[in-house]
């Protein structure tokens, strides 16, 4: 019995990016839906298109994964980190090009990210971690590195914009912002140096154990075929996005609901930040939280790192506006965060409470996208 659902599940993280690119190719045929049932058959294919999508996130994450364990750490969680942000990348761009000018999309989604993951996530992997083994150690100097490209950018990107004279409050200029998008992607780039290469050590487990048999499958495929995979995957989904950002965006218009952005923003991180959160919750349980941290903290560098240039230079090729300064209430809760992270990693040691502190603060950035 474990053999055949072992056998189901290889089956289905090969077989769904091949779906997920042939519908998506299929849908950009623009095949037009017979009158009489046009409504019905907009909604099933939306529907299908958007289970299919999410279900391919996961197994693209799969191939990402087993590319990681083969490839070994840090470079496993960069395999891991640029695809999550290949996928919010193209949900973004459509998103962006889809109806009218959409300024601020990218800004709540790139927030959303940050949030969800520096007081979601790690508050999860705190308190699940702690809980289990009462307390954990990571290395300061990795997490200070994280932190401090992370506050950096952010800071760069989504607070600037409201103290600049240039252009109204909130955006840059041309200039201003291809320029902070090259700040940002050559920051990302030498952290991403670092990571791999000249403080490589600061981002290992503190303690080192021995390797405990694995629970998967022993690997009978290489790196290049789930490499192969892993493209096809990335380009059914980029493809199919378009249509699931054009059914969510129109249903969130057509009810009228409000702070439609923020929500729309916050959906778009949770749905592809989730295959990374289970891995890193998973990992905090096992004791090893360096690599939780790894992974959660290294997507919201890569988040703003490479989504804020992508989307500059989408905006700045197309003409649309671009609004990048958050809010008040949204700075407040950004600089908590961020401060938070700092004070809970600065010992080296967490527990429950480390991580009941940040789970605080994002059941207040909830609370707060609900009743603004």
């Amino acid at each position: 019995m474990t053999y055949f659902f072992r056998r189901r599940s290889e089956a289905m993280t090969f077989g769904l990016p091949v779906v997920c690119c042939a519908l998506a190719l299929i849908l950009q045929s623009n095949i037009e839906p017979i009158e009489d049932y046009r409504t019905a058959i907009v909604v099933i294919v939306a529907g299908i298109s958007i289970v299919l999508t999410l279900a391919t996130v996961f197994a693209v994450l799969r191939h990402a994964e087993a590319i990681a364990r083969r490839v070994g750490q840090p470079y496993g969680t960069l395999v891991l980190t640029l695809a999550v942000t290949t996928i919010e990348v193209s949900i973004i761009v459509s998103m962006m090009r889809h109806g009218a000018n959409n300024p601020t999309l990218a800004r709540e989604s790139v927030f959303s990210t940050v949030m969800i993951v520096c007081t979601g996530i790690v508050g999860m992997c705190l308190t699940l971690g702690g809980w289990r083994h009462r307390h954990q150690d990571v290395r300061r100097q990795g997490t200070s590195s994280f932190l401090s490209v992370l506050t950096a950018i952010t800071v760069l990107t989504m607070v600037l914009p409201n103290y600049t004279l240039a252009t109204s409050p909130g955006t840059f200029s041309p200039t201003q912002l291809a320029f902070v998008a090259l700040l940002s992607l050559l920051l990302y780039g030498s952290f991403v140096f670092a990571q791999s290469y000249s403080q490589k050590e600061d981002f290992l487990e503190v303690q080192l154990r021995e390797s405990a048999p694995e629970s998967h499958s022993p690997q009978v495929h290489g790196v290049p075929t789930h490499f192969v995979f892993l493209l096809l995957g990335l380009v059914g989904i980029v493809l199919l996005t378009e249509r699931v950002a054009a059914g969510v965006e129109d249903g969130l218009t057509y009810l009228q609901i409000p702070q439609s952005d923020a929500i729309v923003g916050a959906m778009i991180a949770f749905v592809v930040l989730l295959p990374e959160a289970i891995s890193a919750i998973k990992a905090s349980w096992g004791n090893e939280l360096q690599r939780a941290l790894n992974v959660a903290l290294g997507s919201a560098c890569a988040t703003i790192g490479l989504t804020i240039p992508a989307v500059a230079a989408a905006s700045l090729i197309t003409g649309k506006s671009l609004n990048l300064g958050l809010g008040p209430s949204d700075v407040i809760l950004l600089v908590l965060a961020l401060a938070v992270s700092v004070v809970s990693f600065s010992t080296g040691r967490t527990t429950v409470l480390t991580g009941l502190a940040h789970l605080v603060v994002f059941v207040a950035y909830v609370l707060l996208i609900a009743v603004p």
